[in-house]
C-alpha cells in the first residue's frame, strides 16, 4: 500500500503468474465498485486500518453495501474505487486505488461482510 496526495494505492501480487492470474486478482469497476477474493478480505481490512492511522487520511477525510457472489468466491462492495472510466463491469487488476476519504467506508463495508460471513458460518455448525 502506498499513499499519494489523494488516494491509497494497493498493489496485488497473485501467487499464480500465468494466464489464470485473472481468477485471483481483485476486480475493479472504475468509479463504481471493488471485488476481492474472499481470502484476501481480512488482510485488506487490516491495510485499510493502517491507512486510517495516517495523517494524510485524516486531512483528506470529508463527509461522504456488501454483496457476495457464492459462485465466484469474491466479496463485493459498491463505492468509488480507482478513477472513473467509461467502461462497464468488473475487470481483474494488478493494482487499484481508493480515494482517501472513502477508505473508512470501504473498511466498514468489508468488515460488515466478514461479520455476516462469520455469523452465517457459525449458524451452520
Amino acid at each position: 500500500m502506498q499513499l499519494d496526495d489523494t488516494d491509497a494505492v494497493f498493489t496485488c501480487a497473485p501467487s499464480v503468474e500465468d494466464h489464470t492470474a485473472a481468477r485471483v486478482l481483485p476486480r475493479v469497476w472504475p468509479g463504481r465498485g471493488l471485488g476481492l477474493p474472499k481470502q484476501d478480505i481480512p488482510g485488506f481490512v487490516a491495510a485499510l486500518g493502517e491507512v486510517m492511522k495516517t495523517r494524510r487520511y485524516w486531512q483528506e477525510r470529508q463527509a461522504k453495501g456488501t454483496r457476495a457472489d457464492p459462485d465466484d468466491g469474491f466479496g463485493y462492495v459498491s463505492g468509488p474505487c480507482s478513477r472513473w472510466e467509461n467502461t462497464a463491469g468488473y475487470r481483474p487488476v494488478y493494482s487499484f486505488s481508493a480515494p482517501l476519504p472513502d477508505v473508512r467506508g470501504l473498511r466498514i463495508r468489508f468488515s460488515a461482510y466478514l461479520r455476516n460471513r462469520d455469523e452465517s458460518q457459525a449458524s451452520l455448525h
